[in-house]
């Protein structure tokens, strides 16, 4: 149990006419007051709201009959980013991979925007491609490029030999090792 002692410790005036009183030590018994703190957490932790987790919608494609027919790509409506290295991207329109281009993550957004405003809206997909290199960082601002881009139709597929081929070699050109 706590206590409290209240009782003076000196300064009594002495002299004629003062009376001497008799000092009784006052006891507070603080248990309760522990009862009261647990009961008020408890009730703040119970009555607070958990942050909710975070997470970006993806719409995943239809089934169809025709499992040909449903990734059908216009090859001039393509364009396909790789995040790599050192924060570096690498793009290409269409689906030929030796007309790659280098870029950071400042000039992507325009390059997408552009190719964007060129291609009919509905035929338009970005294909992401982060290569061997590439931090989770970078895929993950990849993602959100697209959604700051209102880009309504992308895909997150693996890099193909030839493709990482052409990111190593525009990389050993640009000088990073």
């Amino acid at each position: 149990m706590a206590e409290m002692d209240t009782s003076s410790g000196g300064g009594h005036k002495k002299g004629p006419g003062v009376k001497k009183s008799k000092k009784l030590s006052t006891r507070v018994d603080l248990t309760p007051m522990v009862d009261l703190g647990f009961l008020l957490i408890t009730f703040f932790i119970f009555t607070t709201t958990m942050s909710q987790p975070t997470t970006m919608p993806l719409n995943l494609p239809k089934d169809t009959d025709k499992p040909d027919e449903q990734n059908k790509l216009k090859e001039s409506a393509a364009f396909t980013v790789m995040p790599a290295k050192d924060n570096k991207v690498y793009y290409y329109e269409g689906l030929d991979p030796s007309k790659i281009q280098a870029a950071d993550w400042k000039t992507i957004r325009d390059a997408i925007l552009d190719k964007k405003r060129r291609t009919d809206p509905n035929d338009f997909m970005v294909i992401i491609k982060p290569d061997k290199d590439a931090t989770y960082k970078n895929t993950v601002d990849m993602l959100d490029e697209m959604k700051i881009d209102d880009v309504k139709r992308y895909a997150l597929v693996d890099i193909t030999p030839v493709e990482y081929g052409f990111v190593q070699k525009t990389e050993q050109a640009n000088g990073i090792k």
